[in-house]
Parts: C-alpha cells; sequence; structure tokens
C-alpha cells in the first residue's frame, strides 16, 4: 500500500506540532512547511484538512498560531490515515476502462483484506507513539527557533 503525499505532509504535520512544549510558541503554517519541506500551499491545504477531523486547532493574530488538540496527540495513526486517504478501493476496478474480471474477481478481495490489515497495524499506534525518542528530539532540531 502506498499513502498520498497529502497524508505523509499531514502525518509530519501532526508529528512536528506534537513536539510543541507547552511553554513553546505555536507554530504558524509557514514554519511547519519550511521544517517539513513542502510548499506552504500544500502545508496550508493538509492543516486545514486536519483542523476539519479535529486534530489541529488554529489561531489567528498575535499569539496565535496551530496546537495539537488532545484528540491530535491521542488519536490512533489507523484512524488519522483512513480520515486521510478516504474510502477508496486500492485498486479501480470500475474505471474509465472497467476490469473484464470484475464480477468473478478474487483478487480484488484480497486487496481490500490487506488494505484493511495495513491500517489495523497501525491502529494501536498513537501520534504520540509516532514522536517518542529519537524521533522527538529530531523533529524539534529541524526548526531554527528557540524554545520557549
Amino acid at each position: 500500500m502506498r499513502l498520498t503525499k497529502f497524508t505523509d505532509l499531514a502525518l509530519r504535520s501532526v508529528m512536528r506540532l506534537a513536539v510543541v512544549g507547552d511553554g513553546d510558541e505555536p507554530l504558524a503554517t509557514r514554519e511547519v512547511a519550511e521544517v517539513v519541506g513542502v510548499p506552504y500551499t500544500h502545508a496550508a491545504k493538509a492543516i486545514t484538512r486536519l483542523q476539519h477531523l479535529g486534530v489541529v486547532e488554529a489561531r489567528r493574530g498575535r499569539g496565535g498560531g496551530l496546537t495539537l488538540t488532545g484528540l491530535g496527540r491521542r488519536a490512533s495513526v489507523g484512524w488519522l490515515v483512513r480520515e486521510l486517504e478516504g474510502d477508496g478501493e486500492v485498486v479501480d476496478c470500475e474505471g474509465d476502462n472497467p476490469c473484464p474480471l470484475r464480477g468473478a474477481c478474487r483478487l480484488r478481495g484480497a486487496l481490500r483484506d490487506a488494505q484493511e490489515a495495513f491500517y489495523a497495524a497501525l491502529d494501536p499506534l498513537t501520534v504520540t507513539d509516532l514522536v517518542a525518542s529519537p524521533t522527538g528530539p529530531v523533529l524539534i532540531g529541524l526548526t531554527d527557533r528557540p524554545s520557549g
């Protein structure tokens, strides 16, 4: 299974936000984009989606910025990936050029089972688990900004 670039970007953004300390200033979307190495517009779209999921809170103005919500910290990575990837099948059997085997194919079901096994392997992990050492300190070190 291969994740979309959008999901990868969203997960990296959440991971970076998860290591912002209580005394640290919240990060701006532009800072998250720089840290994860993507254009601002891509990061902004991912952050907006994460806000709609209730994983990230964004505050405007002075003292504003991005913070990870309680849900964001304890969210199952499997749930988050499912939400970001959507309900799509691993293969498109219908599409513009429908597969002639679609009515009697065993591959489609096997791929659906494999996709669910992939998500199930991610279900026990939380965002907090993803930023445990050694990942967290590396993420913090990616920002030139002095902490708290």
